[in-house]
């Protein structure tokens, strides 16, 4: 709906929403949101299920109508309903979820596929290679056969290169694989985080999500 109107919300503090143009969203599931135009994406006001809409009869005033939400603590958000511009209902039906493309599971997967971007001759040895305190993202073998772990975000920061610093501590206790160099590889990589990893001599690699899915040209893999 799209209404001119006033929302008081009455609970654990007290709010006031003066007359103005807004969208009045009443979910399937209960929920009751008040939108404006801009400022955020975010609702101005809100209530979340399970409560109760009803229509208070007594208090209609004129071409004014009440809405009463509340929820099981008591809690209401009252609107006042002064003009309607539009009112429409419809059934959106089941909805299958957001799907992401280019989180770091996806990154994972490309890049053990492609391993060969990070150095000439390169193989994997596996993904999620284990720790005691949780798996690296990617052990791999350089042209020389020396062993090297990838850590891999989609946004690099200093926290990403405290734990391959974590990691490369554990594994290089394992002679069997030791010396085991490390790189950190993001889509971004923040300069703090930059600055941290080249002192600890971690390589940073900036992945570029598209290329490795094959849309450009192979040599552009990695920048």
């Amino acid at each position: 709906m799209v209404a001119r109107c006033t929302v008081d919300y009455v609970g654990r503090l007290t709010a006031h929403l003066p007359p103005a143009l807004r969208v009045i969203m009443v979910k399937a599931d209960g929920s009751v949101l008040i939108h404006a135009d801009g400022g955020s994406y975010k609702p101005l006001n809100w209530m979340s299920p399970p409560c109760s809409l009803k229509e208070n009869e007594a208090d209609l005033q004129e071409d004014h109508a009440l809405w009463l939400v509340e929820n099981k603590a008591g809690e209401q958000l009252r609107i006042t309903i002064h003009e309607v511009h539009h009112d429409s209902a419809h059934e959106l039906g089941l909805d299958p979820g957001l799907q992401k493309d280019g989180v770091e599971a996806h990154l994972q997967v490309l890049l053990a596929t492609h391993v060969g971007v990070l150095g000439k001759d390169w193989s994997l040895v596996r993904r999620e290679f284990p720790t005691p305190i949780g798996p690296v993202d990617l052990m791999c073998r350089d042209d020389q056969g020396k062993s090297v772990a990838v850590e891999i975000k989609r946004r690099g920061e200093i926290d990403g290169v405290e734990q391959l610093t974590r990691y490369l501590e554990l594994l290089n206790r394992d002679p069997l694989l030791a010396p085991v160099t490390g790189i950190f590889a993001a889509q971004e990589i923040k300069p703090q985080a930059r600055t941290l990893a080249e002192d600890r001599g971690i390589r940073c690699v900036v992945l570029d999500y598209e290329a490795l899915k094959g849309t450009q040209d192979p040599s552009l893999r990695l920048f």
